[in-house]
């Protein structure tokens, strides 16, 4: 019997070598949602938690990548949900440099309030597509949606990031 079985008749030791194996990718995808390490841990754990409590639910005959990314996913949303804090992006993905520091600093933080602004499936989407460059069929399995409606997701994103840095007087 192969450890994914295992692990959906509720093996303890199934889901720690399943842990082993899978952390990394979870905590990646989850920090590429959150965009902060520290909550990427917390909901990495959480994820793992919900797993555990789903076992009986795992279809082993099925990707363990692809549940994992999808619970982890839906993790990261109720978290967003809940707080719809400031993001943070790094310094390589606010813009181009502008001459002065001080004009520099208004695109980036105009950039990081607009991204706040989104709702978070867009936010999600966004982050994803625009700023990981991660493929539209990775994204849409992860999300448990369509190829389309993460092309839609991310159009309505593009199209909202720039009214709201238009406003800000950042034009994009």
């Amino acid at each position: 019997m192969d450890v994914l079985e295992r692990f959906s008749r509720g093996d303890l030791e199934a889901f720690e070598a399943i842990f082993r194996q899978f952390q990394g990718e979870v905590y990646g995808w989850t920090l590429r949602m959150v965009r902060d390490r520290a909550t990427a841990e917390d909901l990495t754990i959480e994820a793992f938690w919900r797993m555990y409590r789903a076992h009986a639910r795992f279809d082993p005959a099925r990707s363990f990548g692809a549940w994992a990314r999808r619970i982890a996913t839906n993790v990261a949303y109720d978290h967003l949900k809940k707080t719809r804090h400031e993001e943070r992006f790094p310094e390589e993905y606010a813009g181009k440099p502008a001459a002065d520091p001080v004009v520099q600093r208004e695109v980036r933080d105009g950039i990081h309030l607009a991204f706040a602004t989104l709702p978070p499936k867009l936010r999600v989407v966004a982050s994803l597509r625009l700023i990981e460059e991660r493929p539209e069929g990775e994204i849409a399995e992860a999300l448990g949606t369509s190829i389309g409606t993460v092309k839609s997701r991310a159009f309505r994103a593009v199209r909202l990031l720039r009214k709201h840095l238009k406003r800000l007087g950042i034009e994009p």
